[in-house]
């Protein structure tokens, strides 16, 4: 009689993985990683932006050729306040389409630009600016950040839904001094870091204004 032990037995061979099966697993996990990938940069640009500062507009806050990380949702969670720094769509400029600025993508018309520039007057303030001095609503504006006093005068009361804004560097600024108020939903964030040059990394500081004491 033969032996028919479990020693004896012949195991059968493992299945070999079919090398198709193989590929769609490999193809399957890198369309998970790409997705992963697209989704997080979608949602870190609808929260966030990241501009670079040209020219010399906001000088000495800001240098020409730094780099600003923005908040797109600071003003969605909360209200505007005078010495805020923004960007923001200037009103004489037409808006960029919403997948050009979603993905920072490059401008494609030469007269579209964003600026950079900071909150002065809010609704229903009258701004005036007189012998190198800043006036809300009749009272003195002390900047530690300006460049220089201006050196223009006028006056003038932000409607409802506009802000008045102007670049700290006040006599080298195209701002609401010259072309007018801000409207509200032209802004595209509040600017919070300048994270390059790393030398240059700085918490943006906001209420560095005071009103002068009556």
């Amino acid at each position: 009689m033969t032996d028919f032990s479990p020693e004896n037995e012949t195991q059968p061979a493992p299945e070999a993985v079919p090398a198709r099966q193989g590929w769609k697993q490999f193809l399957r996990e890198i369309l998970e990683t790409v997705g992963l990938a697209v989704i997080l940069f979608l949602v870190i640009n609808v929260i966030s932006a990241r501009v670079r500062v040209e020219g010399y507009s906001m000088l000495p806050t800001l240098n020409n050729g730094e780099y600003v990380l923005i908040s797109r949702l600071a003003y969605r969670l909360g209200d505007y306040q005078r010495d805020d720094i923004i960007v923001f769509r200037p009103p004489m400029y037409p808006d960029a389409p919403f997948w050009q600025r979603l993905f920072g993508l490059p401008g494609f018309d030469d007269k579209y630009e964003d600026y950079i520039k900071r909150i002065i007057g809010l609704p229903g303030d009258t701004v005036r600016i007189a012998n190198g001095t800043v006036y809300i609503n009749d009272v003195p504006l002390i900047e530690p950040y300006i460049a220089a006093p201006p050196d223009y005068s006028n006056e003038w009361t932000v409607p409802e839904g506009q802000l008045f804004v102007l670049g700290d560097n006040r006599n080298n600024s195209a701002d609401s001094h010259a072309w007018g108020f801000l409207p509200e939903e032209n802004i595209l964030g509040k600017a919070l870091v300048v994270y390059w040059p790393f030398a240059d990394f700085m918490i943006i500081q906001s209420h560095q204004s005071v009103l002068a004491a009556p």
